[in-house]
C-alpha cells in the first residue's frame, strides 16, 4: 500500500503508519523499496527492523516472524479493464482459459491463482505497479490483489477504464512483520496500534488514502 510520487519518494498508508510508529518511539524512519518476495527474507537476516507492506498474516509466515495485528482485513479483488470479469463473484467465474493475470510475486493472490486457477496464465511482477501497467496496456486482462491495493489503484487513476470486483474471496488479516526474537519491540508496536485506533488514526489514514475510491462490484449495486 505505498507508492512513489513524482519526486520519486515514497509514500502511501504503510509508509505514514511507519512514520508515525517511528515518531511514537522517537527514532527517524529510514525505508527500504524490495520486491514483496524479498521481505520475510530482509527481516530475519536484519537488514530491516520491521515490515508494512500490505502483508497477510499467514500460519507459514508467521512460522518464520512474528506479527501485530491485523491494522486492517483484506480480501482477494481482481482489477480489470474487462466488464464481463468485472461482475465475477467466485473463483470459479473467473476460469476462463484465455486469460492471462498479473499477481505479485511471493503474494497469497499468487498461491490463490495457483491453487485454485490453474488453468489461468499467470504472469508474476514485483509490485503492484508493474501489475497495473500490463492491465493498462493489456499485456493482462486482470490484476488478482488485495482489497487495499484496489482500492489504492482506483483512486489513482479514475479515468483510466479500470474496472473492479470485490469479492472478499478470501480472509486476509494484514499485519506489520517483526524479528521474531524481539518481544518487547513487538509489545510496542502492539500498544502503538491500539493507541492509533482509539485517536483516529487509522481511521485518518484510511480516509487519506482510500477515501475517494470508487469500486465498481460496490457502485454499481
Amino acid at each position: 500500500m505505498s507508492e512513489k510520487s513524482l519526486t520519486g519518494e515514497v509514500i502511501g498508508y504503510d509508509i505514514d503508519m511507519a512514520n508515525a510508529l517511528a515518531q511514537s518511539m522517537g527514532v527517524k524512519l529510514v525505508t527500504k523499496v524490495m520486491p514483496f518476495g524479498d521481505l520475510i527474507l530482509a527481516l530475519e537476516s536484519d537488514k530491516v527492523d520491521i515490515v508494512l507492506s500490505n502483508m497477510t498474516m499467514t500460519v507459514d509466515r508467521n512460522m518464520r516472524v512474528a506479527f501485530v495485528g491485523p491494522y486492517f482485513i483484506s480480501g482477494k479483488c481482481l482489477i480489470t479493464k474487462e466488464a464481463s470479469m468485472a461482475k465475477a463473484d467466485e473463483a470459479a467465474d473467473l476460469k476462463v482459459a484465455d486469460i492471462t493475470m498479473a499477481v505479485i510475486k511471493g503474494t497469497t493472490s499468487e498461491s490463490f491463482v495457483k491453487e485454485l486457477l490453474p488453468e489461468v496464465k499467470r504472469v508474476t511482477v514485483n509490485d503492484a505497479d508493474a501489475g497495473t501497467d500490463l492491465v493498462a496496456n493489456g499485456k493482462a486482462k486482470a490484476m488478482l490483489t488485495d482489497f487495499l491495493i484496489c482500492l489504492s489503484v482506483m483512486k489513482r487513476y479514475p479515468d483510466r477504464g479500470f474496472q473492479s470486483v470485490v469479492s472478499l474471496l478470501t480472509y486476509e488479516p494484514i499485519g506489520m512483520a517483526l524479528p521474531a526474537n524481539d518481544p518487547l519491540f513487538a509489545n510496542l508496536a502492539e500498544n502503538f496500534l491500539v493507541r492509533a485506533e482509539n485517536v483516529g488514526v487509522m481511521q485518518a489514514l484510511t480516509l487519506k488514502w482510500f477515501g475517494n475510491a470508487k469500486l465498481t462490484a460496490i457502485d454499481g449495486k
